[in-house]
């Protein structure tokens, strides 16, 4: 199967693609989407991010073009349905970030004020399944999620259903909380995040089937290790020092230790998962952010 064929921008090329589209972030708008250890400002939202949501408003609104004329030909009242966009990358890449940054500016154009944001975490299975199934050092991998429960949410969701339950995943419990959901009601885009959106479903169904576009976000595999350890070492002096964290035994580790373990952990699980699962569906993706070891965009790749 021959390679897709993508337009290469450097960071100055897309920045010019901005046009007009105001900055509508503030300083203080981004301090609270930052990440942890994800280096993002003013600056960065405004040549990288504000062009891409240019290109996404655009986008939306021929989606909705398209939808009305198929809904006049058929003969059917118009139904609203979300825009799908799936963002997919490895652990530590810094898609949480970007998510929460297109969630904002997308939320800010009049013609579509609500913007949710789904992460697949909450498709994992819970504990106590994975530990049953002897997967828990496979968490993040396509065989931890329930992908069949994830498809079935994404297409209900492109279906335009009115009130959808997701479950809710705690980073600090490291697990799916159960009975608690977060109600989904028919929104204007659908931001879908996390590793395998991407990837085959069991019945060789995408998930990325029902997508109106979607996002891959890339950096150099030496870069994203650098990354997840800074983030590994923040956690421990943070997160996993409150008692009840999942990780509070790594809470008294050395600098040393530390940097020990989570390299450890990156080659022996995340790496893994990356360069087998994650990379391989990467072309599918119709944008493509190459991130530079500070976390700037410094090259967009666009399907044709």
């Amino acid at each position: 199967m021959s390679q897709p064929s993508y337009l290469d921008f450097s960071s100055e090329e897309w920045a010019a693609l901005r046009a007009n589209t105001p900055l509508t972030l503030t300083e203080s708008d981004v301090e609270k989407i930052r990440g942890i250890n994800v280096h993002l400002d003013i600056d960065m939202v405004e040549h990288s991010f504000l062009p891409l949501s240019r290109l996404l408003n655009l986008y939306v609104l021929g989606s909705h073009q398209l939808a009305s004329v198929t809904d006049t030909f058929l003969g059917t009242p118009p139904r609203p349905r979300p825009f799908i966009l799936g963002v997919a990358g490895s652990v530590a890449v810094g898609k949480s970030t970007i998510s929460r940054v297109l969630q904002e500016l997308l939320a800010r154009w009049p013609q579509h004020p609500r913007v949710e944001l789904v992460t697949t975490d909450g498709f994992l299975y819970p504990n106590h399944v994975l530990e049953e199934r002897g997967l828990m050092e496979r968490k993040g991998f396509p065989e931890s999620y329930d992908r069949r429960s994830l498809l079935d949410f994404v297409a209900r969701s492109k279906a335009g259903e009115d009130h959808l339950e997701v479950p809710i995943y705690s980073h600090f419990a490291y697990d799916v909380l159960p009975g608690e959901t977060r109600a989904i009601s028919r929104p204007d885009i659908l931001i879908l995040e996390g590793l395998n959106v991407l990837q085959a479903g069991e019945t060789g169904a995408f998930v990325s089937d029902h997508f109106d576009f979607s996002i891959f976000v890339d950096a150099a595999p030496e870069s994203v290790r650098e990354w997840y350890i800074q983030r590994f070492v923040t956690l421990r002096d943070t997160a996993f020092a409150q008692p009840d964290a999942y990780f509070h035994r790594y809470a008294e580790l050395s600098d040393e230790e530390a940097v020990a373990v989570a390299a450890e952990i990156w080659a022996r699980i995340n790496e893994v998962n990356l360069m087998e699962n994650i990379l391989p569906t990467r072309e599918r993706a119709i944008l493509i952010l190459n991130k530079a070891p500070d976390h700037s965009i410094e090259r967009v790749r666009l399907r044709r």
